[in-house]
């Protein structure tokens, strides 16, 4: 089954490009794009894609806006950030607001189908620039984690339940969904995705 792809983008030359590179892929369908937000949601209206590859500067809302409003309206479609800036801002504010992916538009045809592939498993991706920019930034912050919130951080990673985890460390379920909020406070993660991308890049894990 292809994969539906739409894209939100004020620039013309923007929405050839990504056309031009993903219109002969396989397992691409390309549904169209919208130029600014308004169009983007009555498209949403009627239609739903898989993926929308979405600019963060648009002429009637800001991508960030957007990502939040499509996030919480249509939960099951993966947003990927398109934007020219890659600053830890526009980046945290994207992923906060419920984005997996982010990209610049500076992206090779290989880095747009990554991205499109990985975010489809339900997982996150980022630009080599965009990782790199989280990863310098919290590198100076580092959480200060017990040895117990290491070993369910490592868990988690490897993709454990919450059950699973308790069988593990012989604890209960509920003490596991405790380490579990308190690794996401200590973090500054919104959910699951985001936490296992900072810790990774933090090399609190391994994967």
């Amino acid at each position: 089954m292809k994969t539906k792809v739409f894209i939100v983008d004020d620039h013309f030359l923007v929405i050839e490009g990504i056309n031009s590179m993903l219109r002969d892929e396989e397992g691409i369908a390309l549904l169209g794009h919208a130029y600014n937000a308004e169009v983007c949601l009555t498209f949403l209206k009627h239609h739903q894609p898989d993926v929308i590859l979405m600019d963060i500067n648009l002429t009637d809302m800001s991508g960030i806006d957007l990502c939040k409003q499509v996030h919480e309206k249509y939960p099951a479609i993966c947003i990927v950030a398109l934007s020219s800036y890659k600053q830890l801002s526009y980046i945290t504010k994207m992923l906060n607001n419920g984005a997996l992916g982010y990209l610049l538009k500076n992206a090779t045809k290989q880095e747009v189908l990554s991205a499109i592939e990985t975010v489809m498993q339900g997982k996150q991706y980022l630009s080599m620039e965009a990782s790199e920019m989280m990863r310098n930034s919290m590198a100076e912050d580092l959480p200060i984690l017990t040895r117990r919130e290491t070993e369910v951080l490592q868990l988690i990673a490897n993709g454990l339940t919450n059950a699973e985890m308790a069988a593990q460390l012989f604890v209960s379920p509920t003490t596991i969904d405790t380490h579990r909020k308190h690794l996401l406070e200590k973090f500054n993660a919104k959910n699951t995705a985001i936490l296992i991308k900072t810790a990774i890049g933090m090399n609190f894990v391994q994967l």
